[in-house]
């Protein structure tokens, strides 16, 4: 698995057409915190019992249209989910997984915030809100 950076992640993202984004995060962070434009959500795991989605690594191969060498970019809330999500896509034969470093809100500071010390949306990078 290759880590890229939210300002590489989104480059890469501009040159590449063919690459995905995935939002790995649960649908409400997805639609309420925000998520990066362009992005697709397939959760790993859902409240209220935060099971792993069995069907993770089947929803991302329809993304791809089966195309297993595309490139895939995933990305949570602070880079850890993306990397379980990543090794899950790697154990299914994926070649091309990239998780982005920091995810979409960057760690906590030391007020227990996020958004503040990194991130996608911290960096300045285009998302939306629901």
């Amino acid at each position: 698995m290759h880590h890229l950076d939210p300002g590489a992640a989104h480059a890469l993202l501009q040159k590449n057409p063919q690459a995905v984004l995935v939002d790995c995060r649960t649908e409400i962070e997805h639609m309420y915190v925000g998520h990066p434009i362009g992005a697709e959500h397939v959760a790993w795991q859902e409240g209220p019992d935060w099971e792993v989605d069995p069907e993770f690594v089947d929803k991302v191969k329809r993304l791809v249209k089966r195309d297993l060498s595309c490139p895939v970019l995933l990305i949570c809330r602070s880079g850890h989910r993306s990397l379980y999500a990543g090794e899950a896509l790697e154990a299914a034969g994926f070649s091309a997984v990239i998780n982005v470093l920091g995810g979409f809100e960057g760690p906590l500071d030391e007020n227990f915030h996020r958004g503040t010390l990194g991130g996608w949306r911290q960096r300045g990078l285009p998302w939306q809100q629901s």
